[in-house]
């Protein structure tokens, strides 16, 4: 029996660690965060590798996707969702 792979969003991806995306949920009416998200490189099957979380309370989130790296906030981070390796 295969079991389907556990997927998280990327906002509780722990540092250090590597995912590859799978989905982007849409973000609120009129605010496009998604779609910046999409022209930043986070679309599916790209690999990602969150760096750092900031102090106090996790925000802003160090990502780094292909040779970039990236600040998200945290809610900006929830709509992605990913695949741990």
């Amino acid at each position: 029996m295969t079991l389907a792979p556990t997927l998280i969003t990327l906002d509780a991806l722990a540092a250090g660690k590597s995912a590859t995306v799978i989905h982007l949920a849409p973000g609120e009416p009129g605010a496009d965060v998604s779609r910046r998200l999409m022209e930043l490189g986070f679309v599916p099957g790209e690999q990602i590798r969150m760096l750092k979380r900031g102090l106090p309370g996790g925000d802003p989130l160090a990502v780094r996707v292909g040779q970039s790296t990236f600040a998200l906030r945290r809610f900006e981070a929830a709509l992605v969702s990913i695949r741990p390796e």
